[in-house]
């Protein structure tokens, strides 16, 4: 039963997205495919074996499924018509014992499922859903992930979730959004591959308040990305998140220690994953032949530089803050300038980072900003400031071990200012 479990996980990750887009673009309604793959899967959880093939499966009794709702539903109309014809509107669908019956080849070819799936990723990431939306919606229609799954992940009530899917998928219905390769492509890649970033971010950083890094969520979104690439084989900055990601991912077990957050300078890296590195690598690579850069590129060019430091004083700081130089032009962010003046503080030390500190508006109620503004003020020798930079930031953070690691900045910078 175990290995049932685990197959049907497997299922529901991996194929029910493929399936999903396939019967989406073929019936015509998303939500028709949602509810028949999820029918599917649910029968898939009683498995007592293993079938053969179990996407193959999938693919047939969600279609059945999705025939039976719309036989069903052919029914019911014409008894309606038949009890109050005037009362009912003209037929939405194509007639379903005609067209949505007829049999098909159960082998669908490569190209199709791919076609399909990338124009159900770009729908989930629609510029007329906010953003939240985006998020949840590429991870229950794409990511094969479950409702509560994502609610958990997100520290969200179970029911205000998928009211938010529901909403969605009612707003793409009633506005009739095209489950199609938009003209713009540009556009709306990068606001596919802003959500996954926001998927891997919520489960390395935990900002949601896990005690630690979501590993789930943080392999779905290499996975997803993984996906994104092999469907956009010419896209560099698709490559350039995916190699980001993996230089992040690669320091995942040296980030934390006794349940406490450790930086970056005072990591093990003899525990970095060198496999995920020279994967990063090889994908950042394949990523600047393509002679067009973007954030997504520059930002993996700097955790490369990171990750290919033996120690913390091998560190480039002068090629990072060369490429935060690029990066700052072409992605403006307050949360980018922060960055670079910690950059900066490596080379031209902690007062030219607090005067770049200062220059920097819109994140007062980052916990961030006041934890390095606390850093750069102990490097000064300004203990009295730092404590208080550090008090600030304890207020607004809430990762269980990022407070303890503030606690235990801000126990170091009282005892500086003991008399």
């Amino acid at each position: 039963m175990a290995d049932v479990r685990e197959a049907v996980t497997r299922l529901a990750r991996e194929q029910s997205g493929r399936v999903l887009a396939l019967l989406a673009a073929r019936f015509g309604d998303l939500d028709l495919a949602d509810e028949a793959v999820q029918d599917a899967l649910l029968a898939a959880s009683q498995w007592k074996h293993v079938p053969d093939n179990p996407p193959a499966w999938l693919y047939t009794v969600a279609r059945n499924n999705a025939i039976d709702r719309l036989r069903r539903a052919a029914v019911e109309r014409r008894r309606l018509l038949a009890a109050a014809p005037d009362l009912t509107a003209r037929k939405p669908f194509g007639d379903p014992e005609h067209d949505a019956t007829e049999e098909e080849p159960m082998v669908v070819e490569h190209s199709e499922v791919g076609d399909e799936q990338l124009r159900l990723m770009l729908l989930c990431c629609h510029p007329a859903l906010d953003r939240d939306t985006q998020v949840a919606l590429t991870l229950r229609l794409v990511g094969g992930l479950s409702t509560p799954e994502i609610a958990a992940a997100f520290l969200l009530p179970e029911a205000t979730l998928a009211q938010r899917i529901v909403r969605a998928k009612r707003k793409i219905r009633d506005a009739g959004i095209p489950l199609s390769i938009p003209q713009r492509l540009d556009d709306r890649v990068q606001a596919l591959l802003t959500v996954l970033y926001l998927v891997f971010n919520e489960g390395y950083l935990a900002r949601g308040g896990a005690p630690g890094i979501r590993i789930d969520l943080v392999d779905e979104a290499i996975r997803l990305t993984r996906q994104a690439a092999e469907l956009l084989p010419d896209s560099a900055e698709v490559e350039g998140l995916l190699a980001l990601e993996l230089f992040t991912h690669a320091r995942s077990e040296a980030r934390f220690a006794a349940g406490e957050l450790v930086l970056l300078d005072a990591q093990d890296r003899s525990r970095w994953d060198a496999r995920l590195i020279a994967s990063g690598d090889a994908v950042l690579a394949r990523a600047l032949r393509r002679m067009t850069p973007g954030p997504f590129q520059l930002q993996a060019i700097i955790a490369a530089y990171h990750a290919k430091a033996r120690t913390s004083a091998e560190t480039d700081w002068h090629a990072i803050v060369r490429t935060y130089d690029q990066l700052v032009v072409m992605m403006p962010s307050p949360v980018v300038e922060l960055n670079r003046a910690v950059a900066v503080s490596m080379v031209e030390g902690p007062e030219a980072g607090l005067r770049l500190l200062d220059t920097i508006s819109g994140l007062d109620e980052y916990y961030l900003y006041w934890a390095v503004r606390g850093e750069l003020l102990s490097r000064a020798d300004r203990p009295e400031g730092a404590l208080l930079a550090m008090e600030r930031a304890l207020t607004q953070a809430t990762n269980p071990a990022e407070l303890q690691h503030l606690r235990g900045r801000l126990a170091a910078f009282g005892e500086r200012v003991k008399p």
